[in-house]
């Protein structure tokens, strides 16, 4: 016998026991499973072929949210040929998100992933994975450090100043136009954004107010928002997604087109500049975060073998914009509306803004730790009104259980964390607008937002948790506390406070079905307004 069937009579063998070693564990977990007979959660009757797709209407949340006083805290549904589970309380949530949180750590194909995001080259929609972890680790540093967030600190003091000077200049007009606060909002937090991102304002007209190229911007974010929030017929029914049954394919498509000609300008005209300022030799390490993103093309991300390309740079760029705009603009806003709807409410939170900062100076970033009643009412407009009220859906590695039903491998998982927040078993008047409630003294005093307690995750939890987090609460905070502490507000000529639209308008977001239109009334000093500059 020649030496190489002695080699292969011993590495067969070999080859054999490592495949028993590594796949028994995973085969007797699955088969222990099966043998259980765990039943699947309950659900309605799929309909053939489309399943239960026509369950869902038009606001997905909210009917799901029906269903779940039928089935329960946990249903599964067949959504053409997809396996759906839906988690409707805080202790379903936590299984899935805490204590099966790695077998849910990656997203489910979709159209919005491929057609807006890259195919899949962003970090949000990306597999859990290496590039995912590099997104990762470059944000974690870069962006959302407690170092990071204190270095641009001043950036947000500036934007905000400048929303506050546009609103006490917009006072001075007659009662017949009111300020529609979403344009407004957007072009602060825009440019707050992207003087980080990019080290330049990309909205506004030069003085803080919205125009053309401002509103632009904010039309291409809130269809992507509402794009990447429909449930396409093709993502579940794989035959149909040549037809676009919808539209929805063509419409991302067109949408890509425009936010990547966009951020390809943005880039070439970075690069422009920083090459003429090479060129005339005072060229200086730039700060902004797409510097260092460019930065990363020619070295190794962290030692780790992986250089940035400007694909990724782009779908990078767009995670960012879409997430960092829409969400915190949705928040301030529906937390003014809430303070409007409870002139009591407002009125304790300006009386505690003027005992710790006074009428002589603006709000700044510093006074936030100093005004609990502040974050009790912004905790209480991310409770009632998260920002995204279905978690963006993960799926399933392998089989598991969950409170002692089979969810298979392969099934897509979504949080409604707009229902658990509205579980009334977790919150007595879950309706009702009650900053109150988180105060010192109160059951809910020490609920956190930010992953840990399962009642309120307006972020999210788990390793899929929003990686913008620590941003977007500093903002909100501060954007709300500027608003409140600065002015009074009036409804626009013949809208009552009883009567105040507060429907949803459905996306992947949750904004305003209908815009908050008002006038705003100054209340501090007269020079805190003309002492700011643009």
């Amino acid at each position: 016998m020649d030496s190489s069937s002695s080699s292969l009579e011993i590495l067969i063998p070999t080859f054999c026991v490592i495949l028993i070693i590594y796949f028994i564990p995973k085969l007797r977990q699955i088969l222990l499973l099966r043998r259980k007979k765990l039943p699947y959660p309950p659900g309605p009757k799929p309909w053939p072929v489309v399943g239960n797709l026509p369950h869902l209407g038009m606001a997905v949340h909210q009917s799901l949210a029906a269903m779940a006083k039928t089935y329960g805290p946990i249903i599964y549904l067949r959504l053409g040929s997809v396996d759906v589970v839906v988690a409707y309380s805080a202790s379903i949530a936590s299984q899935f998100l805490k204590t099966h949180d790695s077998n849910f750590s990656s997203r489910p194909p979709n159209s919005g992933a491929k057609y807006i995001a890259y195919n899949n080259q962003d970090f949000v929609f990306a597999p859990y994975g290496r590039r995912w972890r590099m997104f990762r680790k470059i944000c974690a540093v870069h962006l959302f450090s407690g170092k990071a967030l204190d270095e641009f600190q001043y950036v947000r003091q500036e934007e905000v100043a400048v929303l506050t000077k546009v609103l006490a200049q917009s006072s001075k007009n007659s009662k017949s136009n009111p300020v529609k606060l979403t344009d407004l909002l957007t072009v602060c937090i825009t440019n707050a954004l992207s003087r980080v991102l990019l080290g330049t304002r990309v909205c506004g007209d030069g003085e803080g107010f919205a125009d053309e190229k401002s509103q632009d911007f904010k039309n291409m974010i809130a269809e992507i928002m509402v794009l990447a929030g429909v449930f396409n017929i093709g993502d579940f029914i794989p035959s149909l997604e040549w037809l676009d049954l919808q539209g929805i394919a063509s419409k991302m498509k067109n949408i890509h087109q425009r936010f990547d000609a966009f951020l390809t300008k943005i880039i070439d005209d970075h690069n422009k500049i920083n090459a003429a300022s090479n060129e005339k030799g005072n060229g200086s390490k730039k700060s902004d975060f797409l510097s260092k993103l460019i930065g990363y093309k020619e070295e190794d991300v962290d030692g780790g073998e992986w250089k940035l390309t400007d694909t990724e740079i782009k779908a990078l760029l767009l995670n960012l914009f879409t997430a960092g705009t829409d969400t915190s603009t949705s928040t301030v806003e529906w937390t003014l509306a809430e303070l409007i709807r409870h002139p009591n409410i407002l009125a304790q939170a300006q009386q505690e803004l003027d005992s710790i900062v006074g009428k002589d100076r603006l709000v700044s970033e510093s006074d936030l730790s100093r005004l609990p009643f502040l974050h009790a009412v912004t905790k209480e407009a991310f409770r009632l009104h998260p920002s995204t009220p279905l978690s963006l859906p993960r799926v399933s590695a392998e089989d598991c259980e969950i409170d002692g039903y089979f969810i298979p491998k392969n099934t897509t998982l979504l949080t409604n964390i707009w229902a658990i927040a509205r579980d009334p078993s977790m919150w007595p008047d879950p309706l009702k607008f009650k900053p109150e409630r988180f105060l010192p003294g109160n059951e809910k005093a020490n609920v956190d937002i930010k992953g840990n307690d399962f009642e309120v995750i307006p972020f999210g939890a788990g390793r899929r948790i929003c990686a913008g987090m620590s941003l977007g609460l500093r903002m909100v905070q501060f954007m709300t506390a500027s608003l409140i502490h600065g002015f009074n507000w009036e409804l626009s000529e013949g809208q009552v406070i009883e009567n105040l639209n507060m429907d949803e308008a459905y996306g992947l977001g949750l904004s305003r079905a209908s815009p908050l239109m008002v006038h705003p009334k100054p209340r501090l000093e007269a020079h805190v307004y003309s002492a700011i500059k643009f």
